[in-house]
């Protein structure tokens, strides 16, 4: 179990009042467990200091730029390597029913194979098959921290950082592969929406339904309890 992970995921969401009070203890919690390199810890300094910096709003339209507006910097894993495929839906089914038989209920509107909350679940699991689950992932995870260094984001620091945790280095030939996608536009909203015309798929609650607040978002840590990722370990 790793409270890093936790604190990954939360620096990895969408940007809020909250993350920004909670920057300190993220910032003490990356140092003291260990968990990552001095270098990599080093690294995220810079986007530490943003998250203290700049105004909500702005880290907000940062974050939408690179996140919401760009398919090949997508936080849903399975986006890089099935796409629209028939092969997405059974890998989503069986990456919930990983976080089901591990006690973990999801409760957001994301898909099961979105970072963050990736890393929620894995902050309660033992640490050799947090790393395997990482390892996995190490590919399409260190091709998002090399795009994000291409676009000159401090959040590339994260996603390198995790990368390094899984052994999975840059140079390899799968990193590499993807990496041969172009990159998107995000200024080009006409094809943004060509894109993203298909409808949501939804594994969550109804967000119609409200957005259900998140249990332990933060084991010992005193981040507001409406901080996200929104996901929840059964006690």
């Amino acid at each position: 179990m790793s409270v890093t992970f936790k604190a990954l995921s939360v620096l990895l969401s969408y940007p809020s009042d909250d993350l920004k009070a909670a920057v300190g203890e993220i910032r003490e919690i990356i140092a003291s467990e260990g968990i990552l390199s001095q270098d990599a810890v080093a690294a995220m300094q810079p986007l530490l200091a943003d998250m203290e910096k700049f105004d909500v709003y702005e880290l907000q339209e940062r974050f939408v730029v690179l996140f919401d507006r760009s398919r090949t910097l997508s936080l849903n894993l399975f986006e890089h390597v099935h796409g629209e495929s028939r092969d997405r839906g059974p890998a989503m089914v069986d990456l919930l029913e990983t976080y089901r038989a591990g006690g973990f209920d999801l409760v957001s509107t994301e898909l099961p194979d979105h970072l963050p909350i990736l890393l929620e679940f894995l902050s309660n699991r033992p640490m050799d098959e947090a790393k395997e689950m990482l390892e996995d992932a190490g590919h399409i995870i260190a091709a998002l921290a090399e795009r994000l260094h291409r676009r000159e984001s401090n959040y590339a620091a994260v996603l390198a950082a995790l990368a390094e945790f899984a052994g999975v280095e840059a140079s390899s030939e799968m990193v590499q592969e993807l990496l041969t996608v172009k990159d998107d536009d995000p200024e080009d909203l006409e094809a943004l929406d060509d894109v993203w015309e298909e409808a949501e798929v939804t594994f969550g609650p109804d967000p119609n339904a409200g957005c259900p607040v998140s249990r332990d978002i933060l084991a010992n840590m005193d981040i507001p309890a409406n901080t996200q990722p929104a996901a929840a370990m059964n006690e």
